[in-house]
């Protein structure tokens, strides 16, 4: 009996120490199930938002499974196929595809995620912290940050993009011309991208 005592305390007090993998816990996390990459660029003076997601996206992981976030997530990737744009209204995804999108060097996009940086851990809260990721974008590579939160098995990143710093100034003015009365004239250079994703988590701590 004092065995099975000292046994069952010893794993509470692993459960609570391993801060999803961090501190030395015993803790196997993985990411499953599709990636979502999603967008919300801004259009006239007021800076009304629209969003949209990819439909194809391909996601490539850099271990199937790891004890924390930054062994199954640092070196991971995704290749999008721009044409797969999805905002809801298939007059306005043609637009994109046409008159913004067919204006770069190439019609895919990729993003590799080449950091991990946590926030401190407060108790009973959402895991927080920042993924620096690799953005190639018509043959520019920019280093973003992208803040994340983690909770409930979701992870969700968020960060912005400048479209000026990818050298898209020639797509930018074919989208705001071919929707000038739409935009009031005004279609703004920054872009709000994000992804969200499931994580497995097994022997961990999630609070």
């Amino acid at each position: 009996m004092f065995k099975m005592l000292f046994s069952f305390l010893f794993m509470v007090t692993l459960l609570n120490s391993s801060e999803m993998g961090l501190n030395g816990g015993s803790c196997v996390l993985a990411q499953e199930g599709a990636v979502t990459v999603s967008f919300k660029a801004y259009k006239t003076a007021a800076k009304a938002g629209v969003g949209g997601v990819f439909e194809n996206v391909k996601y490539t992981a850099f271990a199937p499974s790891g004890k924390n976030f930054r062994e199954i997530f640092v070196g991971s990737s995704v290749n999008i196929d721009t044409s797969s744009v999805n905002s809801n209204n298939k007059g306005r995804d043609d637009t994109l595809v046409k008159f913004f999108f067919e204006k770069m060097s190439s019609k895919n996009i990729s993003a590799k995620i080449t950091d991990y940086l946590p926030n401190k851990r407060e108790k009973s809260k959402p895991k927080t912290g920042v993924f620096m990721v690799d953005i190639s974008m018509n043959g520019v590579t920019k280093n973003i940050s992208m803040q994340y939160s983690f909770d409930g098995g979701i992870m969700q990143a968020e960060g912005v993009i400048d479209i000026l710093d990818f050298s898209a100034g020639k797509a930018l003015s074919s989208i705001n011309e071919a929707c000038y009365d739409l935009h009031e004239g005004k279609t703004w250079s920054d872009v709000t991208i994000g992804f969200t994703t499931n994580v497995k988590y097994e022997l961990c701590s999630s609070k």
